[in-house]
């Protein structure tokens, strides 16, 4: 039983880490095709997209799984029961955008390109659709089938988008697709979307439409909380991207537009994603090790261990990747992109804070006081409103990207402080500090160092990582030695 956990949580991460990875694909080449203020525009659609989809979706997968799980002679109908909902609740407000597309492109200044709200609107409604199917797959253990049905949809995309965007372009500059245009990159989602139906026809030909009102209620009851905690979790993650473009003061930075200004934070954000997969491929790992260990008299000391090492690697990680900025950001194609990049050292370390935060929740989950982590979500989200509203105007997308990471340690040391009263762990928060604080250092120290041959600033850059290598290996010499 446990191999075959073991196994599927591999499968399910691994379709989540390459999916991302191959996804982080589409940055340079996005930067290459589009102007800043171009991929403004995907930056901005793709933040209302995430929070829209916690709406289409309601919680109704999380639901689904429950009730499937609480009652398994009634499974088949609490699958059907939560796809038509779905079904009936996307269709309602698929076509409550479709009716509503030009005003909303007119509120948002889109008012020559409502056909991208209309996209929105499908590539939406699919994604909710999809949702239970997919859901019905993890339950019943059809792990491989999951994962490739979503890398399948991940690599179909990537190519529509070079196919729509380079190839036809080059090849058929007279067509009607001959000028690569911002909302193809939507089409090709929606496209790839679209493909998922076939893909999972296994589990809709199951399907039979019923709305029972009997079984629906309890459901809907289970899963209006969810909603509210996935849009304040939508606050923590994508809302700078939303507020950037309406806060951000006209001419604040010269010569580029607030619409510009909001592609460059979005086009830099993505730099941060290497935290973010060493991240997600910990939760994914560490979710099933911990409770299995829950009733190990051990666990604590285990707990604190893994938590010590977590934020050793991560602080590495944040350490490489802010010495070799100048390397890496080549990947952003057009020097327009780059005038953006001091955000990245605090993402970056936004993003560790966030995994110490992933850490540390285990305290509410193995003492079923997961209302915690509702709360501490809605208390990010303020904290995120307070300080995008706070700093943006003065300081602009590095406004933002302080605002996540004040969110982000704030959670993480509240966290902290309310786990050690129901759970205590020995955490080693002096080293935790220590180590993330000696990386901040030498990444600061870094930047007075100026050389002007790449290959010898390369060099020079990275010897900055032995002070932090010299470091750990001292004192967890003499930790083992006190042991």
């Amino acid at each position: 039983m446990f191999k075959k956990l073991l196994s599927e949580t591999a499968l399910y991460g691994l379709s989540s880490m390459v999916g991302r990875a191959l996804n982080y694909l589409l940055v340079p080449f996005y930067t290459k095709i589009f102007a800043p203020e171009a991929f403004g525009i995907v930056t901005e659609l793709y933040a209302y997209i995430a929070f829209l989809n916690v709406v289409f979706t309601y919680g109704m997968e999380t639901t689904y799984f429950r009730f499937s799980t609480k009652d398994s002679l009634q499974k088949d109908t609490i699958y059907n029961v939560s796809l038509s909902a779905i079904l009936a609740s996307s269709v309602l407000l698929g076509a409550l955008l479709l009716i509503f597309a030009q005003p909303i492109a007119d509120a948002l200044h889109y008012s020559n390109q409502a056909y991208l709200i209309s996209w929105i609107a499908a590539i939406l409604a699919i994604d909710a659709i999809v949702a239970i199917p997919f859901a019905r797959l993890r339950l019943e253990g059809k792990a491989a089938y999951f994962a490739g049905a979503k890398l399948s949809n991940i690599i179909l995309n990537i190519s529509l988008n070079f196919v729509l965007l380079v190839y036809i372009p080059d090849h058929y500059p007279d067509s009607y697709f001959g000028k690569p245009d911002v909302g193809y990159v939507f089409l090709a989602n929606l496209i790839a979307n679209a493909m998922l139906i076939p893909i999972l026809y296994q589990s809709f030909l199951v399907f039979r439409f019923k709305l029972d009102l009997h079984i629906l209620k309890p459901m809907l009851q289970y899963a209006y909380p969810l909603l509210f905690m996935g849009l304040a979790g939508m606050v923590n993650e994508v809302l700078d991207r939303i507020l950037l473009k309406q806060l951000l003061p006209e001419n604040y930075y010269p010569g580029i537009s607030t619409l510009a200004a909001v592609g460059i934070y979005g086009a830099c954000y993505k730099l941060s994603i290497f935290m973010s997969l060493a991240i997600q491929a910990f939760r994914y790992a560490s979710e099933p090790f911990f409770f299995a260990r829950s009733q190990d008299k051990n666990a604590p000391d285990l707990y604190a261990r893994v938590m010590h090492w977590f934020v050793i690697v991560c602080a590495f990680i944040f350490l490489f990747i802010c010495l070799n900025l100048d390397s890496l950001q080549f990947i952003l194609r057009q020097a327009s992109y780059r005038t953006g990049l001091g955000v990245v050292p605090v993402l970056l370390l936004a993003n560790l804070f966030l995994g110490v935060y992933y850490n540390l929740s285990v305290w509410y989950k193995l003492t079923d006081k997961t209302y915690f982590g509702t709360t501490l979500t809605f208390v990010g989200a303020g904290i995120t409103l307070v300080f995008n509203f706070t700093l943006i105007p003065i300081m602009g997308y590095m406004g933002a990207a302080y605002a996540t990471l004040i969110c982000y340690a704030s959670i993480a040391a509240l966290s902290y402080y309310f786990g050690n009263k129901y759970f205590p762990v020995p955490y080693k928060i002096g080293n935790a500090l220590l180590y993330i604080g000696v990386a901040v250092l030498l990444v600061t120290l870094q930047k007075y160092v100026v050389i002007q041959d790449q290959w010898l600033g390369f060099f020079v850059a990275n010897l900055f990582l032995l002070p932090f290598v010299v470091l750990v290996y001292l004192k967890e010499r003499k930790s083992n030695i006190q042991q």
